[in-house]
């Protein structure tokens, strides 16, 4: 790990204004995949702002019937909320299917959304990694590519998103909340919050330089059955290798996202029109130009009988 300084904000806008002063600062709070990459070089801040001490750690009722969660919630917490575990249940289960308790006892609401891929080539210093050095290569591009992704990928990176969160939080159309460097507030829609990779898949997010989250904001519930299957190589500490967040009515429509596919998690509007005909025309929809490798091509059935296992859960639920 290399030297950096440190302070401690006092206000999110001046968070925000401290990060953006200094290039190749970064903020700090749980910590829990930050430290990892500054211990392997992968990330070398040359400065620190802790928010830890913001006000930024309560769960509060919206005046229009939803949740405002702050930014530095604990995931245990968040889990464990009687609001989220009624009303939100696919967001409470996915929680607690990523990471330790231990981990959860530390992560936050918006490190969850920050954490970076786990691809195994971009933690191995000696690969090319345009994720890591942009412009340097993609060693997975030809590489062992069992755990990467199958759609949303480009000639530069296959990497996926690993978080279980932002998958539950996109099939409840969550917001994203921040603050600028200069004071000013904004709005972004879970859906537009992760990037798709391109040809700069060293960037992961539609945050300005700068920007700190605040929060993140759940609409009213909109009742069902919540739903979160992971998939995965073994029973716990395992990222996924295809997951599944739904929210299921009784008429058998509903919202659903995948994660461990694509480099965010992967919703498609368009294709939850076909869940009233079963698993497999709501999956060929929403992978459709999917491009998987030799190691990974197991992932496009394995979302659909992931899906169908979800549907009928549902089912039997009703």
């Amino acid at each position: 790990m290399k030297a950096f300084t440190y302070e401690r904000a006092t206000t999110p806008a001046a968070a925000a204004a401290a990060v953006a002063a200094k290039p190749g600062a970064k903020f700090i709070a749980g910590g829990t995949n930050l430290l990892d990459l500054m211990k392997l070089q992968i990330e070398e801040p040359v400065h620190l702002v802790d928010v830890n001490r913001l006000a930024l750690d309560t769960i509060e009722p919206t005046s229009d019937g939803g949740l405002r969660i702050g930014a530095l919630v604990r995931n245990t917490d968040l889990a464990s909320d009687a609001r989220v575990r009624r009303d939100y249940g696919v967001l409470s289960r996915a929680i607690v299917a990523g990471a330790s308790g231990q981990l959860r006892n530390k992560a936050t609401t918006a490190g969850n959304l920050l954490q970076r891929t786990r691809c195994p080539y971009f933690y191995d210093t000696n690969q090319p990694c345009n994720k890591r050095k942009p412009g340097s290569g993609c060693a997975a591009i030809g590489g062992y590519s069992r755990q990467l992704g199958i759609i949303g990928t480009s000639d530069a990176c296959i990497a996926t998103y690993p978080g279980d969160m932002a998958v539950a939080m996109r099939v409840l159309d969550a917001t994203v909340e921040t603050v600028q460097p200069n004071g000013q507030t904004r709005k972004i829609p879970i859906a537009d919050f992760h990037r798709l990779w391109g040809d700069t898949p060293h960037i992961d997010t539609n945050l300005k330089p700068g920007e700190l989250i605040t929060a993140v904001t759940l609409p009213k519930p909109v009742g069902g059955t919540h739903i979160y299957h992971k998939v995965r190589d073994r029973a716990s500490y395992a990222y996924a290798l295809v997951s599944v967040a739904a929210i299921l009515q009784p008429d058998g429509t509903g919202h659903v996202a995948i994660g461990g596919i694509a480099p965010k998690p992967w919703r498609v509007e368009a294709a939850e029109a076909a869940l009233p005909q079963g698993a497999k025309a709501t999956a060929a929809r929403m992978l459709a130009g999917a491009k998987p490798t030799q190691d990974n091509a197991f992932k496009v059935p394995l979302v659909e009988r992931t899906l169908a296992a979800v549907m009928a859960e549902a089912k039997d639920a009703a």
